[in-house]
């Protein structure tokens, strides 16, 4: 395919695009502004208290889904600026009022709402002509074809064209062309401007990013505490279990040796033989647990070849595929590797998959990294599981972690830390 087909392809993909985020804005945004803007009005009724939290949730997926389509589609990042709803929210009528309450008093409740009436009106205004320019043209072309002659009795008007002749035809068609042309050179710039628009609105003010920054911050010097005291306790722990216990049992047989080598020394020399086992053992698991706080390939390879290690001793076959210039900060190729290892441990125990493909690369500041897997899908990064763990290691690094996971499969987990690499 050369650049000009390239460039025409995308611009149909651009304008199909256009289309679903016009529907998407006059259906989706116009019913969810109207419920929810009647929603609120009734709370003073106590109706609003049991119908708003869960619109008001409903808008918050709509939005979310639009953030999504913007990275995904035109490389636009819109900040995700909702305030957490606390964990010890009660139930009943009284945890109804305080999650409304709540709710209504996060500033982005409001951007979102703001957002609405932008998306049902200049943002379908946007996405539709972003589409118009590349379907419009076909109207033309028919027309040029023959379809003039169903209006020989009632002239027809193509743009500025009256079509009452195959002259006339042509002429459409060439107008066509022109759109067609505008189409191809504009369709892609129109559906990112969508999403500028969008993130014009939905995007936090600088105030707003830094009191968000200032919570996420002391969030995560929490969490970096409390991991840090967690990996202090499994270390120690580790150590009583295992290597302290094998030398002071050697320690014990070298004091047994030491009083039968000259009586018994058959007896002394089976114990020196089980002193012997007991210290490589105790090697062992002391190398284990130094490779558990930073392995050495990973000091010594880097973050392509460590994760590449950690994917030869899966008992899934994996493809790894790493597009790294340079090396990132200790710190975060560490963070990194344990994110990749929980992950790809997690998917060799739970996922059901036959096939895992791991992806590294760093573009924009970013490192970017995604596990996949075809088993049985079902993942989610809720409290209490595993990805949970790994969303707080990134997150000290402001890291951010998205999952995708949809029953049957296929899941896929993406991470995301910023660096540079040197």
């Amino acid at each position: 395919m050369n650049a000009k087909q390239g460039r025409i392809r995308a611009a149909l993909l651009a304008a199909g695009r256009g289309l679903v985020l016009s529907v998407t804005a006059l259906a989706g945004s116009v019913t969810l502004f109207a419920l929810t803007l009647v929603s609120i009005v009734l709370i003073p009724l106590g109706i609003g208290l049991v119908t708003t939290p869960q619109l008001l949730a409903a808008v918050r997926k709509h939005a979310n889904q639009r953030r999504l389509l913007a990275i995904t589609w035109s490389d636009v990042r819109i900040p995700v600026p909702y305030r957490p709803l606390p964990k010890d929210v009660r139930s009943g009528f009284t945890g109804q009022v305080e999650r409304t309450t709540l709710m209504l008093k996060d500033p982005a409740t409001w951007r979102d709402m703001q957002w609405l009436v932008v998306d049902m009106s200049a943002g379908s205004v946007v996405a539709l002509l972003a589409a118009t320019l590349m379907i419009y043209p076909v109207e033309g072309f028919v027309l040029a074809a023959g379809l003039w002659r169903v209006f020989t009795d009632d002239r027809y008007w193509y743009t500025f064209v009256p079509v009452d002749s195959q002259a006339t035809g042509l002429a459409a068609a060439a107008v066509g062309v022109a759109f067609f042309a505008a189409g191809v050179a504009l369709s892609e710039r129109l559906l990112r401007a969508h999403f500028l628009l969008a993130r014009s609105v939905l995007a936090p003010t600088h105030e707003q990013e830094l009191a968000l920054r200032i919570d996420r911050l002391t969030e995560t010097r929490h969490e970096a505490v409390d991991t840090a005291a967690s990996e202090l306790r499994r270390i120690e722990r580790d150590l009583h279990d295992g290597a302290q216990a094998r030398l002071v049992a050697m320690g014990m047989n070298l004091g047994t040796i030491e009083a039968l080598i000259e009586k018994d020394p058959a007896q002394a020399k089976k114990l020196l033989a089980m002193a012997r086992e007991s210290s490589a053992e105790a090697l062992t698991e002391l190398r284990d647990l130094v490779r558990g706080i930073h392995p050495p390939v990973l000091a010594e390879r880097g973050l392509g070849d460590a994760v590449r290690a950690l994917a030869l001793r899966l008992p899934i076959p994996s493809e790894v595929d790493v597009e790294l210039d340079g090396r990132a900060e200790a710190p975060v190729e560490s963070a990194a590797y344990f994110a990749v290892s929980e992950t790809l441990t997690n998917a060799a125990k739970h996922s059901g998959a036959d096939r895992i493909w791991v992806d590294l690369h760093h573009a924009g500041g970013m490192l970017r990294i995604s596990v996949t897997d075809n088993g049985k899908g079902g993942a989610s990064a809720g409290s209490g599981s595993g990805l949970s763990g790994i969303e707080r290691r990134l997150g000290t690094f402001d890291g951010i972690m998205a999952v995708s996971s949809p029953a049957g499969g296929p899941t896929m987990v993406t991470m995301e830390i910023p660096c540079e690499l040197s």
